[in-house]
């Protein structure tokens, strides 16, 4: 997977635009880009960014060989001359972006690429792909695992995933959004995480009786004995043959059950009734994990219930992001360099949402002194600096409203990743990163981070950019 070539996996309206800047001496202009999102998944309140780690190997690796000019020759739209240019083509220039696991919001420019025009636009279709995939996914998880209120979530979606990327760094990113481990062995293996899973169905079916089943699993594994029991009758075969095992097989031999999965049914009555079952037969610490096309609407239904479930294992509704399976981010050029000097781009459209923020930016976030919770983030053109005293802040769309924020520490959520082409970033660690996700989430008030209805965080632009936006708005 990570020796294939992906240089063509681009948009081939990217190629032709780059054949003409070519054609018209422009490959040397050096283009600013951003990536953003316009709106949350879910009606959520955040999103956590995932992803980067990804979009640094395709750039590093970003090259066209001789098969790839071959083709494109064939196909009689480019110039020999452009076709020569690619064949040499390197990343020279800077990217900046925000940390994986981080917390970010609409409109902010989430990796910011400097480059000659033809080199940033031919990342476009790669890094919107893999960061709009992995953000989405990591957001999905945390929102599980949130409404799990604790309880370990699981990431179980592999055969349901679209592909096998979608698998792999579906997983990876449900990783960094909170789940505790997942089925993919691959992934649990490249990112050093945990490999989950015990038994299907099948295996039980396997056998000529379900207590066989569970009892071969038992004397396989009875450090770790998980046993599936729902394959017949939950209540009247399954946990009656699950704690027969554990009394014939597992206390013999010093060791206790860790848990039974249910996969079916009413989970909130099956829990509860199974959870009374094993405590009377002594099992007190056999936990109970459950599965079956969960989401975090329908764990939040079954804790409401009183369910008494101590873990989950999500699958589909997670990998695919089914409630909500796009993303939405966008690639916008935001200026272009003439002679030192950076000309600031918008795109204007009717639909005033997808009106850009021109120019080159930086986005900062205010955090309180008091409670070290975030209080607003403010995008800005890339020379400001914010004061250490008081700033104040106002909505776009409505100036009129504003506030001042006062007693705050601030910091800028980008850090350069490439200069001059080189890379200067240390890639974190996959657990690292899900721990930033989480000391992230910890500056949210929980009012942001509520499932339903939360509420909207502070996203503005300093007055300068949207005086430099009013202004070219203006003019047309």
């Amino acid at each position: 997977m990570d020796n294939r070539k992906l240089s063509l996996v681009t948009d081939f309206y990217e190629l032709t635009m780059s054949n003409s800047y070519f054609l018209k001496n422009m490959h040397n202009t050096i283009a600013y880009f951003d990536v953003f999102f316009r709106q949350i998944p879910d009606n959520g309140g955040y999103v956590i960014c995932a992803g980067l780690e990804q979009i640094i190997d395709y750039i590093k690796d970003l090259k066209f060989d001789d098969e790839d000019i071959a083709y494109l020759k064939g196909l009689n739209k480019f110039s020999n001359d452009f076709l020569n240019y690619l064949k040499n083509l390197k990343f020279t220039g800077d990217v900046w972006a925000i940390p994986e696991g981080s917390v970010v919001f609409p409109n902010e420019p989430l990796i910011t690429i400097k480059a000659p025009i033809i080199e940033a636009q031919i990342l476009e279709t790669m890094i919107l792909m893999i960061l709009n995939h992995q953000s989405l996914i990591a957001t999905k998880a945390s929102r599980i695992v949130a409404a799990a209120k604790g309880r370990p979530i699981m990431e179980f979606g592999a055969r349901r995933a679209h592909s096998v990327d979608a698998a792999v760094l579906g997983a990876r990113a449900a990783i960094i959004g909170g789940c505790v481990g997942t089925s993919c062995t691959y992934t649990a293996q490249k990112f050093k995480t945990v490999a989950s899973g015990t038994m299907a169905h099948s295996f039980v079916q396997s056998f000529d009786s379900e207590y066989e089943a569970f009892k071969a699993y038992a004397e396989i594994y009875p450090d770790d004995c998980t046993l599936l029991i729902d394959t017949y009758d939950t209540l009247n075969s399954g946990i009656v043959n699950a704690i027969k095992v554990f009394n014939d097989v597992l206390l013999p031999k010093g060791f206790r059950p860790k848990a039974v999965r249910l996969d079916s049914g009413d989970l909130a009555y099956l829990s509860k009734r199974v959870r009374s079952i094993l405590d009377n037969a002594g099992f007190k610490d056999c936990k109970i994990c459950v599965s079956n096309s969960l989401d975090e609407n329908l764990i939040a239904s079954l804790l409401e219930q009183g369910a008494q479930i101590d873990s989950f294992g999500v699958g589909e509704n997670l990998i695919t992001a089914k409630s909500n399976p796009v993303f939405g981010g966008v690639y916008k050029l935001c200026a272009l360099e003439k002679e030192g000097k950076i000309i600031p781009k918008i795109k204007i459209s009717e639909n005033t949402n997808k009106i850009t923020n021109p120019g080159f930016k930086k986005v900062y976030r205010f955090y309180s002194k008091d409670n070290g919770k975030a209080l607003a983030d403010v995008i800005t053109l890339y020379d400001e600096t914010i004061p250490d005293t008081n700033y104040t802040i106002f909505d776009p769309n409505n100036p009129w409203r504003k506030k001042t924020l006062m007693n705050y520490t601030v910091k800028p959520l980008q850090e350069q990743i490439f200069k001059n082409g080189n890379l200067i970033y240390s890639t974190p660690s996959l657990k690292d990163i899900s721990k930033h996700r989480a000391e992230e989430l910890d500056t949210l008030w929980d009012e942001v981070k509520r499932l339903y209805n939360p509420h909207r965080y502070y996203i503005d632009l300093s007055y300068k950019l949207w005086k430099s936006k009013n202004d070219m708005l203006k003019i047309r």
